[in-house]
Protein backbone atom coordinates (compact mmCIF):
# COMPACT_ATOMS: atom_id res chain seq x y z
CA UNK A 1 0.00 0.00 0.00
CA UNK A 2 1.26 3.47 -0.82
CA UNK A 3 0.37 6.54 1.23
CA UNK A 4 -0.04 10.07 0.00
CA UNK A 5 1.53 12.87 2.00
CA UNK A 6 -0.40 13.77 5.14
CA UNK A 7 -0.25 17.01 7.12
CA UNK A 8 -0.71 16.58 10.85
CA UNK A 9 -0.55 19.25 13.55
CA UNK A 10 0.49 18.37 17.11
CA UNK A 11 -0.06 21.33 19.43
CA UNK A 12 1.20 21.48 23.00
CA UNK A 13 -2.31 20.49 24.09
CA UNK A 14 -4.33 18.68 21.45
CA UNK A 15 -7.87 19.91 20.86
CA UNK A 16 -10.57 17.18 20.66
CA UNK A 17 -10.84 17.65 16.89
CA UNK A 18 -7.09 17.08 16.52
CA UNK A 19 -7.26 13.98 18.70
CA UNK A 20 -10.00 12.59 16.45
CA UNK A 21 -7.93 13.43 13.36
CA UNK A 22 -4.90 11.68 14.82
CA UNK A 23 -6.95 8.56 15.62
CA UNK A 24 -8.28 8.52 12.04
CA UNK A 25 -4.80 8.15 10.53
CA UNK A 26 -3.85 4.85 8.85
CA UNK A 27 -2.40 2.42 11.45
CA UNK A 28 1.05 2.45 9.85
CA UNK A 29 1.50 6.19 10.33
CA UNK A 30 -0.49 6.74 13.53
CA UNK A 31 2.58 6.77 15.77
CA UNK A 32 4.91 8.47 13.29
CA UNK A 33 6.18 11.87 14.34
CA UNK A 34 9.27 13.78 15.39
CA UNK A 35 8.92 14.10 19.15
CA UNK A 36 10.70 17.06 20.70
CA UNK A 37 13.37 16.08 23.22
CA UNK A 38 15.06 19.41 23.74
CA UNK A 39 18.17 19.29 25.89
CA UNK A 40 18.63 15.54 25.47
CA UNK A 41 22.16 14.35 24.75
CA UNK A 42 22.61 12.31 21.58
CA UNK A 43 24.71 9.15 22.15
CA UNK A 44 27.90 10.32 20.46
CA UNK A 45 29.62 6.94 20.79
CA UNK A 46 27.35 5.39 18.14
CA UNK A 47 29.24 3.82 15.21
CA UNK A 48 28.37 4.61 11.59
CA UNK A 49 29.97 4.35 8.17
CA UNK A 50 31.21 7.47 6.38
CA UNK A 51 30.40 7.96 2.69
CA UNK A 52 33.99 6.95 1.87
CA UNK A 53 33.46 3.64 3.67
CA UNK A 54 35.43 4.61 6.77
CA UNK A 55 34.14 3.55 10.19
CA UNK A 56 33.30 6.65 12.25
CA UNK A 57 31.44 7.68 15.38
CA UNK A 58 29.02 10.55 15.82
CA UNK A 59 31.53 12.16 18.15
CA UNK A 60 33.78 12.75 15.11
CA UNK A 61 31.41 15.55 14.03
CA UNK A 62 30.96 17.31 17.36
CA UNK A 63 32.89 19.35 19.96
CA UNK A 64 33.84 22.18 17.57
CA UNK A 65 30.68 23.45 15.80
CA UNK A 66 26.90 23.03 16.01
CA UNK A 67 25.42 20.34 13.81
CA UNK A 68 22.34 20.20 11.61
CA UNK A 69 21.14 16.60 11.85
CA UNK A 70 19.01 15.21 9.02
CA UNK A 71 17.46 11.75 9.23
CA UNK A 72 16.62 10.52 5.73
CA UNK A 73 17.06 7.51 3.52
CA UNK A 74 18.78 7.98 0.21
CA UNK A 75 16.42 5.88 -1.94
CA UNK A 76 13.34 7.72 -0.65
CA UNK A 77 11.13 8.49 -3.67
CA UNK A 78 9.85 11.82 -2.41
CA UNK A 79 9.82 13.27 1.10
CA UNK A 80 13.50 12.85 2.01
CA UNK A 81 14.46 14.58 -1.22
CA UNK A 82 12.15 17.46 -0.30
CA UNK A 83 13.80 17.73 3.12
CA UNK A 84 17.31 17.73 1.65
CA UNK A 85 16.35 20.20 -1.06
CA UNK A 86 14.72 22.41 1.56
CA UNK A 87 17.82 22.49 3.74
CA UNK A 88 19.94 23.14 0.64
CA UNK A 89 17.84 26.18 -0.27
CA UNK A 90 18.05 27.53 3.28
CA UNK A 91 21.80 27.02 3.52
CA UNK A 92 22.35 28.82 0.22
CA UNK A 93 20.49 31.80 1.65
CA UNK A 94 22.73 32.08 4.72
CA UNK A 95 25.28 34.84 4.19
CA UNK A 96 28.78 34.50 5.67
CA UNK A 97 27.65 31.32 7.44
CA UNK A 98 28.99 28.26 5.68
CA UNK A 99 28.84 24.49 5.97
CA UNK A 100 32.24 23.38 7.23
CA UNK A 101 32.95 26.86 8.58
CA UNK A 102 30.46 27.81 11.27
CA UNK A 103 28.53 24.51 11.40
CA UNK A 104 28.37 20.97 10.03
CA UNK A 105 25.54 19.01 8.41
CA UNK A 106 25.23 15.30 9.21
CA UNK A 107 22.75 13.23 7.21
CA UNK A 108 22.09 9.72 8.56
CA UNK A 109 20.21 7.07 6.61
CA UNK A 110 17.75 5.00 8.63
CA UNK A 111 17.69 2.25 5.98
CA UNK A 112 20.31 -0.35 6.89
CA UNK A 113 20.41 -1.65 3.30
CA UNK A 114 21.94 1.56 2.00
CA UNK A 115 25.65 1.65 1.25
CA UNK A 116 28.48 4.19 1.52
CA UNK A 117 28.54 4.29 -2.30
CA UNK A 118 24.94 5.49 -2.33
CA UNK A 119 25.73 8.00 0.42
CA UNK A 120 28.72 9.28 -1.58
CA UNK A 121 26.53 9.87 -4.62
CA UNK A 122 24.06 11.90 -2.57
CA UNK A 123 26.87 13.90 -1.00
CA UNK A 124 28.41 14.69 -4.37
CA UNK A 125 25.09 16.03 -5.64
CA UNK A 126 24.36 18.28 -2.66
CA UNK A 127 27.90 19.57 -2.15
CA UNK A 128 28.10 20.48 -5.83
CA UNK A 129 24.66 22.13 -5.71
CA UNK A 130 25.63 24.08 -2.58
CA UNK A 131 28.69 25.37 -4.40
CA UNK A 132 30.72 26.87 -1.57
CA UNK A 133 34.36 26.06 -0.72
CA UNK A 134 34.88 23.72 2.20
CA UNK A 135 31.43 22.15 2.08
CA UNK A 136 32.75 18.66 1.40
CA UNK A 137 34.60 18.72 4.73
CA UNK A 138 31.50 19.79 6.63
CA UNK A 139 28.63 17.91 4.96
CA UNK A 140 28.54 14.21 5.84
CA UNK A 141 26.30 11.36 4.65
CA UNK A 142 26.34 8.31 6.91
CA UNK A 143 24.98 4.77 6.88
CA UNK A 144 24.72 2.38 9.80
CA UNK A 145 23.49 -0.76 11.48
CA UNK A 146 20.03 -1.20 12.97
CA UNK A 147 21.17 -0.94 16.63
CA UNK A 148 22.95 2.38 15.98
CA UNK A 149 20.03 3.75 13.96
CA UNK A 150 17.54 2.69 16.64
CA UNK A 151 19.52 4.40 19.40
CA UNK A 152 19.91 7.61 17.41
CA UNK A 153 16.29 7.84 16.28
CA UNK A 154 15.07 7.08 19.81
CA UNK A 155 17.35 9.74 21.30
CA UNK A 156 16.04 12.50 19.00
CA UNK A 157 12.39 11.33 19.01
CA UNK A 158 12.26 10.32 15.32
CA UNK A 159 9.50 7.71 14.99
CA UNK A 160 9.17 5.93 11.63
CA UNK A 161 7.97 2.61 10.21
CA UNK A 162 8.76 0.29 7.30
CA UNK A 163 6.01 -0.81 4.89
CA UNK A 164 7.04 -4.11 3.30
CA UNK A 165 4.32 -3.98 0.64
CA UNK A 166 5.67 -0.79 -0.89
CA UNK A 167 9.27 -1.32 0.26
CA UNK A 168 9.23 2.23 1.61
CA UNK A 169 9.51 3.93 4.97
CA UNK A 170 6.73 6.04 6.44
CA UNK A 171 8.28 8.97 8.29
CA UNK A 172 7.86 12.63 9.16
CA UNK A 173 9.85 15.54 7.78
CA UNK A 174 12.11 17.90 9.66
CA UNK A 175 15.65 18.70 10.77
CA UNK A 176 17.31 19.00 14.17
CA UNK A 177 19.99 21.39 15.42
CA UNK A 178 22.42 20.16 18.05
CA UNK A 179 25.01 21.96 20.14
CA UNK A 180 28.72 21.19 19.67
CA UNK A 181 28.39 18.99 22.75
CA UNK A 182 25.62 16.90 21.14
CA UNK A 183 22.56 18.27 22.96
CA UNK A 184 19.32 18.81 21.03
CA UNK A 185 18.83 22.56 20.74
CA UNK A 186 15.98 23.05 18.27
CA UNK A 187 13.60 21.30 15.88
CA UNK A 188 12.45 22.54 12.48
CA UNK A 189 9.44 20.81 10.93
CA UNK A 190 8.28 20.46 7.33
CA UNK A 191 10.38 20.80 4.18
CA UNK A 192 11.07 24.55 4.10
CA UNK A 193 13.16 26.23 6.77
CA UNK A 194 13.41 29.96 7.32
CA UNK A 195 17.04 31.01 6.74
CA UNK A 196 16.70 33.66 9.42
CA UNK A 197 15.40 31.16 12.00
CA UNK A 198 17.97 28.58 10.95
CA UNK A 199 20.78 31.11 11.37
CA UNK A 200 19.47 32.10 14.80
CA UNK A 201 19.16 28.45 15.81
CA UNK A 202 22.74 27.71 14.82
CA UNK A 203 24.07 30.77 16.63
CA UNK A 204 22.18 29.86 19.80
CA UNK A 205 23.30 26.23 19.56
CA UNK A 206 26.93 27.36 19.24
CA UNK A 207 26.39 29.19 22.54
CA UNK A 208 24.94 26.01 24.11
CA UNK A 209 21.47 27.53 24.31
CA UNK A 210 18.44 25.23 24.14
CA UNK A 211 15.35 26.49 22.30
CA UNK A 212 11.70 26.26 23.32
CA UNK A 213 9.17 23.65 22.13
CA UNK A 214 7.17 24.54 19.03
CA UNK A 215 3.97 23.16 17.57
CA UNK A 216 4.64 20.23 15.29
CA UNK A 217 3.59 20.59 11.68
CA UNK A 218 4.45 17.25 10.14
CA UNK A 219 4.41 15.99 6.59
CA UNK A 220 4.11 12.20 6.65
Amino acid sequence: MKYAALLVVFATTLAPSLVRAENALPPLVRDIRIEQRLGALVPLQLPFRHENGEAVRLSDYFQVRPVVLVLAYYRCPRLCNEVLNGILDSLRALEAFDVGGQFDVVVVSFDTRETPELAAARKSHYVESYGRPGAAAGWHFLTGTQPAIDQLTEAVGFHYAYDAKSDQFAHASGIIILTPQGKIARYFYGIQYSPRDLHLGLVEASERKIGSPVDELLLL
